[in-house]
């Protein structure tokens, strides 16, 4: 019974608390003439960090190749 409350606790976590300011978003910005660029406006910050870090990730690579110390087991 317990793993069940576990488990319920999540679901309510993120149905009633992290997924709030979206269904905000969905009542409030559902009449909006520029509603799909404010609806997204999460995904394309999600975006911009997924490019940051790529960008960062490809730099301590090309740093480590540099270096030779690659695939060093």
């Amino acid at each position: 019974m317990i793993a069940f409350n576990i488990f319920k606790w999540i679901g309510e976590l993120f149905t009633e608390v992290l997924f709030s300011p979206f269904e905000w978003l969905r009542l409030t910005i559902a009449t909006a003439d520029k509603g799909w660029w404010i609806s997204n406006a999460v995904n394309w910050g999600f975006l911009v960090v997924l490019l940051v870090l790529l960008a960062y990730w490809m730099k301590e690579s090309r740093k480590f190749v540099k270096e030779g110390t690659e695939d060093i087991a």
